[in-house]
């Protein structure tokens, strides 16, 4: 890499830092081409992205960021998992790493909030934004189905009884 695309690459990942929901900081040691590919369409799928950079271009890219007490997590050889979904990335990527152990989950950011390897796995088992939504749609529609349902229960009654006396009078 050259000095214009060392520059390029320090303003691409400070925008990433800056503009994403969730960082996910992982040690990826071990992995062959086939892994990181498949784990990488596995990010892509969810709507993360999966990327691999010099520790000391990303510490130069979380200067100034929201996410800059992190820094700390790069040593080795790191791999940066981040989405706008604060769930999408912690969750696939704690997919990968319980099935393949050289997937190691070192901890991340949510904003200004630093997250361990615990509090990566935490946001991993929440539901995404996609199915709360999807939930809170659920929950509001069937209340306002068993309202309908209530208030047509008496007009039928009241259909049936004024039926009911109609041929009560006439059979009179």
């Amino acid at each position: 890499m050259d000095r214009a695309q060392k520059s390029e690459m320090v303003s691409t990942l400070n925008q990433v830092f800056s503009n994403t929901g969730v960082v996910v900081v992982a040690h990826y040691s071990g992995l062959n081409v086939a892994q990181m590919t498949a784990l990488r369409g596995r990010m892509r799928e969810a709507g993360a992205s999966l990327k691999v950079a010099k520790n000391r271009l990303v510490k130069l890219a979380l200067k100034d960021t929201d996410v800059e007490h992190i820094s700390d997590l790069f040593q080795g050889p790191t791999v940066i998992a981040y989405s706008d979904d604060p769930v999408a990335a912690p969750k696939v990527a704690a997919e990968f790493a319980k099935t393949n152990d050289k997937l190691v989950i070192l901890g991340g950011a949510m904003g200004p909030t630093t997250l361990d390897a615990k509090g990566v796995e935490a946001l991993a088992t929440m539901p995404s934004l996609d199915e709360l939504r999807a939930k809170l749609v659920g929950m509001i529609q069937t209340p306002a189905t068993r309202v309908a349902g209530v208030l047509q229960a008496p007009a039928g009654q009241l259909a049936r009884v004024f039926g009911a006396y109609a041929d009560k009078g006439e059979a009179a």
